[in-house]
């Protein structure tokens, strides 16, 4: 799964990588939770490229309590296409989000080490998402959104056996395209991303809750330390 990430760089980097119209008012987040807003980016029609922030946790439009969206963090992307919850968000409204690193828990007997999982060189990614408008009864609106998930690639498999889809810049105009009429294009985009493109290494318990949320969660916890042994036996 996917349940903890981070976006550090700053909205002119963002704007530039990403080619937004508009460039965004962000602040450097280090441990964004379900539940939170996060950054998103869609095409808007006759604009471009444009940010927007969603609540983490899709709501399907037919739900009757908002509640259901704690349950909808993430989609399995070998059932998006089926699942009554994602279906219609995987046809016509789909988004990237923007990381610079995701966390993910190992277990082993009864501690859990936290890992932070990032591109080789540091340089900011998208995650394949999926979004949704849900409107309540009193016809309050909320705009919320999952992340697509996958089967763990070699490097990540040690520590959880799924992980985030995600998208490289040369797929992202397709991702973003809703005139498509089929998807089967977009099912060829869902799959573990080259491990040897990323890198792994163990940081601190704070990152476990929440409310820190500062440049310490992302710090490791041994620099000097490989990421193909992280894993003692």
């Amino acid at each position: 799964m996917c349940g903890r990430f981070a976006l550090t760089i700053s909205p002119t980097v963002l704007a530039r990588l990403f080619q937004l119209a508009d460039t965004p008012s962000l602040s450097p987040r280090y441990n964004i939770a379900p539940g939170q807003e996060v950054t998103a980016i869609l095409n808007q029609e006759g604009q471009g490229r444009t940010c927007r922030l969603f609540s983490w946790g899709l709501i399907p439009t037919w739900a009757k309590d908002p509640a259901m969206g704690a349950k909808l963090i993430n989609a399995r992307a070998e059932t998006v296409s089926e699942k009554p919850a994602f279906r219609e968000s995987f046809k016509n409204k789909r988004c990237l989000i923007p990381a610079d690193g995701f966390y993910e828990w190992h277990k082993k007997d009864k501690t859990s080490r936290p890992y932070f999982i990032r591109m080789q060189y540091n340089e900011p990614f998208a995650f394949a998402g999926l979004w949704q408008q849900w409107q309540s009864p009193d016809q309050q609106t909320r705009k919320t959104c999952a992340i697509l998930t996958i089967h763990a690639n070699s490097l990540l498999e040690p520590i959880h056996p799924r992980m985030p889809v995600i998208i490289p810049p040369e797929n992202y105009d397709l991702w973003l395209d809703t005139t498509l009429s089929t998807t089967d294009r977009l099912q060829k985009l869902l799959h573990p991303y080259p491990p040897e493109k990323m890198n792994c290494f163990a940081v601190s318990p704070l990152v476990n809750s929440p409310q820190h949320d500062s440049p310490q969660c992302i710090e490791p916890v041994n620099p000097d330390t490989n990421h193909n042994t992280l894993f003692p036996s």
